[in-house]
């Protein structure tokens, strides 16, 4: 993919390892800014939103498992040790 300011949501799907509905899906909501294009109404998604969707999503996720932390669960039998 070659470097330019603004990406197709193809792009950003190639990029975030998902689908392009799901990356329509993320615009549509607002989640990801983007901008409408061209007649036919393209969608593009700026490669400095993309960036910073992507560490809103890290600051997110580290709030989610800091408030949530991960404990194993126990079996009967390890409890009995």
């Amino acid at each position: 993919m070659a470097s330019s300011r603004f990406l197709t949501l193809a792009d950003v799907a190639e990029v975030l390892n998902t689908s392009s509905a799901q990356v329509y899906a993320l615009v549509r909501r607002g989640d990801l800014p983007a901008i409408k294009i061209g007649g036919r109404g393209q969608w593009r998604v700026e490669d400095e939103q993309l960036e910073a969707y992507i560490q809103r999503m890290y600051a997110e996720t580290r709030q989610f498992v800091d408030a949530h932390p991960y404990v194993e669960e126990t079996t009967d039998a390890d409890s009995r040790a």
